[in-house]
């Protein structure tokens, strides 16, 4: 039973070592988040109420897309560090 409990897929680093589990599978969630938010807002609800191009609203809207990946990339680092 104890077999079963191990941590195989990551093992605790030994001294000296970093700690690098971050996977691909990290991040879906993510890709998740930015696909159809990205889609959504520039393909159909920023054209339709007239914001073409590159002004304020959307380049204030990509920061804000870009700070929350930040953001959620950050926590999952933080997370599997623990």
């Amino acid at each position: 039973m104890l077999e079963r409990l191990r941590r195989t897929s990551c093992p605790s680093p030994g001294p000296g070592q970093s700690h690098a589990c971050i996977r691909p599978h990290h991040f879906v969630p993510l890709v998740g988040f930015l696909i159809p938010t990205v889609a959504i807002a520039y393909g159909v609800v920023l054209p339709r109420n007239g914001v073409c191009g590159a002004n304020e609203l959307t380049v204030g809207f990509a920061t804000t897309l870009i700070g929350a990946a930040v953001t959620y990339i950050i926590g999952v680092v933080m997370a599997v560090r623990r």
